[in-house]
């Protein structure tokens, strides 16, 4: 395994087309929208999708959803039993680094009740920003019927049981914007092969993603970009470098419908290269 010794900062365009980009909870499960009417993505969600796609790709993952579980474990705390007589935090921490690939990307609080350490904190070197939409979002809501009565009563017309409301997002363009820390990769074991695994992650994001509400095609990644500088800690901030990233409206036009209604540019800065990407 390379250690990694240069800092990168990277972004991703996403375009959201009928779909529910990310439900809120606490909100009717609306896609999420700022006060302003933006459309956002929180980074949780992002990093649920990373992990899935880390997960596909032969990965040894942490945190996985349940549905997706591949080890047979039923908790975190059953996941991490074999670490569970270990008494030294920073052995404890080495191990699980050692062992999965998301929490030496992006960091894990283990507090679990009956192991040898009773709290330990890994700080990860993969920080990623919630995505926010150029331009406030529509969002249309259909009702639905969730599901149907499988009992016919004699003399009666099989009914719906529940009816519900469906959300979407009629079009938005998104950004995801990330760094990768040099100092805190050294800490965790996070490799150059790592930071080639995220790159990979965030080209197919969507991969295996597809729900009633997210059908296949209505989320896209658009491009990567990814910047690689020539040093530890950067030859400029990451705000500078995101900054890099210009999209605008076409003259014209008003209400975007499609990625094509925007203009898309990346600035450069000395000695600072761009690779740019593709979706997959």
């Amino acid at each position: 395994m390379k250690e990694l010794k240069n800092k990168i900062d990277f972004a991703v365009l996403v375009s959201v087309t009928n779909a529910n980009s990310n439900g809120d909870p606490l909100n009717g499960n609306r896609p999420r929208t700022d006060y302003n009417g933006f459309g956002e993505i929180s980074d949780v969600c992002v990093k649920r999708k990373i992990r899935n796609r880390m997960q596909d790709m032969g990965n040894s993952v942490f945190v996985q959803s349940e549905d997706r579980a591949d080890d047979g474990a039923k908790s975190l705390k059953e996941r991490a039993k074999d670490f569970e007589k270990i008494k030294d935090q920073d052995e404890f921490a080495k191990k699980a680094c050692e062992k999965w690939i998301d929490v030496r990307a992006f960091g894990q609080v283990f507090a679990f009740n009956g192991f040898g350490c009773k709290s330990v904190g890994v700080r990860g070197p993969v920080s990623i920003h919630q995505a926010i939409s150029y331009d406030p979002v529509e969002i249309t809501s259909m009702q639905i019927t969730k599901s149907v009565s499988g009992d016919k009563k004699e003399g009666q017309d099989r009914g719906s049981d529940t009816m519900g409301t469906k959300h979407f997002v009629r079009f938005g363009l998104y950004e995801i914007k990330g760094s990768i820390n040099v100092q805190l990769a050294e800490k965790t074991g996070f490799t150059e092969e790592d930071a080639e695994v995220l790159k990979e992650c965030l080209k197919s994001l969507f991969m295996n993603d597809a729900s009633s509400a997210r059908p296949d095609g209505s989320m896209e990644v658009v491009k990567v970009y990814w910047w690689k500088h020539n040093c530890k800690d950067g030859q400029y901030s990451s705000a500078k470098v995101h900054r890099l990233l210009k999209v605008a409206l076409k003259d014209g036009i008003s209400v975007p419908t499609s990625v094509e209604d925007y203009d898309i540019s990346v600035g450069t800065l000395d000695q600072l290269s761009c690779e740019e990407y593709d979706g997959i």
